[in-house]
């Protein structure tokens, strides 16, 4: 089935531009190239519109790329998963974010608030449009493109509740000249996100005709989630049993994990059982919009020909992040945060030439740490083993590692990956906003809050199953690369604190560099606790990007733009507090 993607995306926004016109009479004639009301509300026009709001996801559309959902900053910077890396000065306004020194005049923020709104907007037209389509559109097109179209607003304001907290909320009802301007923050996002995600699970088919777009089980998903980060458990409960049960792909394919881990990253395998919802991403259409433009500056620095993007160095993993990967005699994480002792973290080679001699770590590891980072020695994907400093642009400042999670094969060079912009970083690989390991992973939170410990093992232990199939190991001349070992949990929870962290730890390596890890310390009651002492480890190996940085209650949650304060008026927009 076809992807869902964004070409044309310009003209269908410029389209949706009439919508917002002043009624002077002088002003009623369309721009030149723009497209009448009239002509949006057929099927064809309605769907056009539509794409637009699919458009607008990957925050490119307008905004910025930190609107994104990929929350490469906010959620894996912010969580401690990767340093900014690369050189200081590069991307600077990033420095503050990394640092929990937030201020409410940065760029990067803005660019979060107005790429999510502008995808709110996009939603509320063609929801507009929906209730006046012509007499030819069927009910059943109509109510489909209404679920759609709310979903996506759920979407979008999901993400600005996790970034800012309660932000102003404006539905179809409301427009320019119409009272926009005068809706405060000051209401509650939860019911609202929930209703949109619950009118979107009543009504979306189970299977499209484009595999990008939303399903009845994607918004389920999405409900549950939304469920669990209010705490409210058995709901969430109920929800994951009936998705973990029935749920299926947009493309009819049963919920699954998928046999080896490394193929939830293939654009090869993209939309595969585990996809629950994805941000879709096609190389070579004739538009480089079209690719996967989430992570074009997150590549190993100066590869030349034997690796990818050649730029620029962003994104590198933490010491801790990949310390945490350190397994024990039985083949479990450890839990008690051993990990970062002098005896446990993992050999790097920091401050090492490339030429140097290096001796590689030879203790026990899970094997997802070599899908998810660039170690030296480690085969880097099908191109050659990581080589060290010589991929890294500024050691002192990221540290010796990188990003390999979302990285293309030396195999997809032209083919899945595009080669027509600034950087051969753009891909197709898709950005998936919630994968299958992800549903049975918050799933086994509701179980363990309800008291059901064993079936929160369970979930769990498939998820560990999934990634101690040999078959999907690093491999080195035909044996694991490294020793990797990682096995079940055997014995029975009985102790629901213990069950608890165990859950909480496998979400840190399981989805690690996948933007959620600030955002679950937070809902969590545990980010001060867990950030200070990252910072405390993490600062003494960067002393330079991270020396006396501190973490605080406040930096939870982004400033509200001081722009948007300042458009708006303080007694309209509150600011968040201590800022």
């Amino acid at each position: 089935m076809k992807k869902i993607i964004s070409n044309s995306m310009a003209i269908v926004t410029l389209a949706m531009a009439v919508l917002f016109s002043c009624k002077e009479s002088f002003l009623e004639k369309p721009a030149t190239g723009a497209v009448s009301e009239g002509l949006l509300t057929s099927t064809k026009g309605l769907e056009g519109a539509l794409i637009a709001v699919y458009g607008q996801i990957n925050g490119k559309g307008a905004g910025g790329r930190m609107a994104s959902p990929s929350n490469w900053v906010w959620g894996s910077i912010r969580g401690g998963d990767a340093n900014k890396g690369t050189d200081p000065g590069d991307y600077s306004d990033i420095n503050p974010i990394q640092r929990y020194e937030y201020l409410s005049t940065q760029g990067v923020i803005s660019e979060k608030w107005a790429g999510n709104y502008e995808g709110v907007s996009r939603a509320n037209a063609v929801l507009r449009l929906v209730a006046k389509a012509d007499a030819e559109v069927t009910d059943a097109t109509k109510t489909r493109i209404t679920a759609e179209s709310r979903f996506l607003r759920g979407h979008y304001y999901f993400e600005l509740k996790k970034a800012f907290g309660n932000t102003p909320y404006v539905d179809e009802s409301v427009d320019y000249g119409s009272g926009i301007e005068k809706v405060k923050n000051d209401a509650d996002l939860w019911p609202k996100i929930e209703a949109d995600f619950k009118y979107a699970y009543d009504n979306l088919p189970v299977t499209q005709d484009a595999v990008g777009r939303a399903n009845k089980w994607g918004a389920a998903a999405y409900l549950a989630k939304a469920y669990l980060y209010q705490k409210k458990f058995p709901e969430a409960k109920a929800l994951f049993d009936v998705i973990i049960a029935s749920g299926q792909t947009t493309n009819g394919k049963k919920y699954a994990l998928v046999p080896k881990y490394a193929d939830v990253f293939r654009a090869s395998n993209d939309n595969n059982a585990e996809s629950v919802f994805a941000v879709q991403a096609a190389a070579n259409t004739g538009s480089v919009n079209n690719a996967n433009p989430e992570f074009d500056l997150n590549w190993p620095y100066n590869t030349g020909a034997n690796g990818p993007g050649n730029c620029c160095g962003f994104f590198q993993p933490s010491f801790e992040m990949v310390n945490s990967h350190r397994t024990d005699a039985n083949g479990l994480p450890l839990l008690n945060g051993s990990y970062n002792t002098d005896q446990n973290a993992v050999v790097s080679d920091m401050g090492l030439l490339s030429k140097d001699k290096f001796t590689p770590d030879a203790g026990n590891l899970d094997p997802r740490l070599d899908h998810s980072v660039g170690r030296r020695g480690i085969p880097f994907l099908d191109w050659i083993d990581h080589p060290g400093a010589d991929w890294i642009r500024n050691q002192a400042n990221g540290g010796p590692y990188s990003p390999k999670k979302f990285a293309y094969y030396k195999t997809d060079v032209g083919s899945l990956q595009d080669n027509s912009s600034w950087t051969p970083g753009y891909t197709a690989i898709n950005y998936t906003v919630i994968r299958f390991a992800d549903v049975l992973l918050m799933a086994a939170e509701a179980e363990v809050e309800a008291g059901s410990l064993e079936k929160a093992r369970e979930y769990v232990n498939m998820v560990r199953t999934r990634a101690a199939n040999p078959d999907g190991f690093v491999k080195k001349g035909g044996a694991p690369a490294a020793k990797y070992v990682i096995s079940n949990y055997k014995t029975a929870w009985t102790d629901k604190e213990a069950a608890r962290m165990a859950v909480r730890f496998e979400r840190k390596l399981e989805l690690a560099l996948e933007g959620h890890r600030f955002f679950d310390l937070v809902r969590w009651g545990v980010a001060d606790k867990d950030l200070n002492a990252y910072l405390t480890y993490e600062s003494k190996k960067l002393s330079g990007a991270l020396g006396n940085a501190k973490f605080a209650a406040k930096y939870e949650l982004l400033p509200i733009p001081q722009g948007q304060i300042d458009l708006q008026g303080a007694d309209v927009l509150k600011q968040n507090p201590g800022y």
